[in-house]
């Protein structure tokens, strides 16, 4: 309807030292039997149901110069006496969570998701918005600006005043931070983007844009031009410790350790760096796939309830693949990193027991209920359908390159879905993935998606390896803190608990007992705190010398507390698994022809 009013928004940090928001939401026209608001149960891209209006500590209503009744009606969901409007309603929001999800809000900066904030009006979801973003109260706050990708609507470059978003639905897919962040901007296949890093940090600017400038020229142009955003932003906190991303139509929320940042001066990409260029690598690539091929579960997104989908293994599996191949791809990274990096994700998923009881359906489809609620038996119970799901794409890819003599890769099937579902917004249905990739490559598949995504069974690694020319090799962890990816050197056979540790000021703790070691087989159980083997104290820095001092099999005495009562068992450390890969490059010309155009330009028209 012409002339209808846009709600309008007003955002004001009130008070940065007590992290409170304050939000209004005002309608002309409210619903004549009394107007609902609801805030959302979760944020698109994090499958767990968060409840954000648990952070709501207050609520008024008011119209014209009266206050209204307002009532709560379910968990997250408000209605106000019926009115003629206007009707404003503004809550007070508490925002402590320094996370990508959430709102976080203290005297050195404000970060907020519009899920957290912004109150949903029921009925007018689809109806045009404004936002007013305020500074906090006070002189302090003068320097402070803005960083978003939210359309601009009478507000200055990086200022505060008028936003706007065509619906909801983009108000809430445009994260807001407001600080002194550091500020640099590059362009990429002629699009403008920026980096706002908060935080203290000793970044090398010039070298991150121009490494991140070819990063996103790789990824718009596997999708090809234009690029579905007119400008994009990376919205960075620099921490102490921390990692993290969140996808959004055209910008990205990272969490990154401020060491993880490329240093003037240090031309050799690090491994910190070169695992920030990966985050940064897998958001950017959502911004095709996720945020507009989606699911047809998320066409449009249920915001109060659970969005059911089998498919995560190919919308955070195939992101979390081509997030690293991106790098090699780009040139960012030589072909031996990018191995190493294969190498320890293959360690990754042999350590995890949960691999043989839980498919890559199923870990998409459970997601809301197990993967983002983990506990101590999650490593024998769960498969992570980002890391089994990028090893499954790896072996689709390489499938498809072998079975087509190289006509066609994961790249086709992957710029068809972008046509046919990323252009148009269709949702893909939950059996269209792979009759998509069947049509698109000319071969059955049907096999393969049943051994990999409907089975428990081993991932065809090795072969899917071979064919490129790389060897896989298996051994056993150097130490519990060896990852993989790298050869080691000859040594003696390992012994293992089969535990997971973390320390203790009595001495190691069971963080996680996996599936058939011998401590399971003894009866220990996560929570127990180990303090003693064979009389000697323990701790998870002498645990493994003790173990290496042992012999297969040889029984030994073991005393631990469980809460507050001291309990013995029997072990009998057993030989640790091989299960740590690193993976090696044949010399085969022919192989090496096919290797590289796999980690070459990537092309797919």
């Amino acid at each position: 309807m012409k002339n209808t009013p846009p709600i309008r928004y007003r955002i004001v940090p009130l008070d940065p030292e007590a992290h409170l928001f304050e939000v209004s939401c005002t309608i002309q026209d409210p619903h004549g039997a009394g107007q609902c608001f609801a805030l959302p149960a979760w944020i698109p891209g994090s499958y767990l149901i968060r409840d954000f209006a648990r952070h709501v500590l207050s609520v008024r209503a008011r119209s014209g110069r009266r206050d209204l009744a307002i009532e709560k009606i379910d968990k997250d969901t408000w209605r106000a006496a019926p009115c003629t409007g206007p009707l404003t309603v503004t809550i007070e929001v508490y925002a402590f969570d320094l996370s990508v999800r959430g709102a976080h809000l203290d005297p050195s900066h404000a970060f907020f998701n519009g899920t957290s904030v912004f109150l949903r009006v029921i009925g007018l979801e689809t109806r045009a918005c404004e936002v007013d973003l305020r500074p906090p109260p006070g002189a302090r706050y003068r320097k402070w600006r803005v960083a978003t990708t939210l359309p601009r609507k009478g507000a200055a470059a990086y200022g505060f005043g008028t936003y706007a978003a065509a619906d909801y639905d983009e108000l809430i897919d445009h994260p807001v931070e407001m600080g002194t962040f550091t500020l640099a901007t590059f362009q990429a296949a002629g699009v403008a983007h920026d980096i706002a890093i908060t935080g203290r940090h000793d970044a090398d600017l010039e070298r991150l844009c121009a490494d991140l400038s070819r990063l996103c020229t790789w990824h718009i142009g596997l999708f090809g031009r234009p690029a579905p955003m007119k400008r994009y932003l990376f919205l960075v906190t620099a921490l102490g410790e921390g990692y993290g991303g969140l996808e959004h139509r055209s910008s990205t929320a990272l969490l990154c350790s401020r060491d993880d940042l490329p240093r003037a001066g240090v031309k050799a990409v690090s491994e910190a760096y070169r695992t920030f260029l990966g985050l940064c690598s897998h958001e950017y690539f959502h911004t095709w796939n996720v945020k507009r091929i989606k699911p047809a579960a998320f066409v449009p997104y249920d915001l109060q309830r659970e969005n059911f989908t089998t498919l995560l293994w190919a919308f955070e599996g195939i992101t979390s693949y081509y997030d690293d191949l991106a790098l090699v791809r780009s040139g960012l990274i030589p072909v031996q990193d990018y191995l190493e990096i294969l190498g320890r994700n293959i360690t990754s998923l042999l350590r995890t027991g949960g691999r043989l009881r839980q498919n890559l359906s199923d870990a998409s489809f459970d997601a809301w209920i197990k993967y983002y609620r983990q506990d101590e038996n999650s490593p024998n119970a769960l498969v992570s359908y980002y890391l089994k799901g990028s090893l499954a794409a790896l072996c689709l890819d390489l499938h498809v390159r072998s079975r087509t003599r190289g006509r066609r890769s994961l790249d086709h099937i992957m710029l068809a879905l972008w046509q046919r579902h990323g252009i148009t917004g269709t949702g893909v249905a939950e059996g269209e993935w792979e009759r998509l990739a069947e049509e698109v490559t000319g071969l059955r598949l049907r096999g393969f998606f049943d051994r990999t995504l409907r089975s428990t069974g081993e991932l065809p690694l090795r072969q899917a390896l071979a064919g490129m020319g790389i060897g896989l090799h298996l051994r056993q962890a150097e130490s519990p803190a060896d990852r993989g990816g790298r050869a080691a050197q000859p040594a003696a056979p390992r012994l293992s608990l089969g535990v997971r540790t973390a320390d203790d000021p009595l001495g190691a703790k069971l963080t996680h007992v996996l599936s058939g070691g011998s401590a399971q087989r003894a009866g220990l159980a996560a929570g127990d705190v180990l303090i003693a083997l064979d009389g000697l104290r323990v701790s998870t820095r002498t645990l493994d010398k003790q173990l290496q001092d042992l012999r297969a099999n040889e029984r030994v005495r073991a005393h631990a507390f469980r809460r507050d009562e001291l309990i013995e068992r029997e072990l009998e450390p057993q030989p640790a698994a091989a299960d740590t890969c690193h993976l090696t490059l044949a010399v085969d010309a022919a192989r090496r022809r096919r290797r590289m155009h796999w980690l070459g330009s990537g092309d797919a028209r």
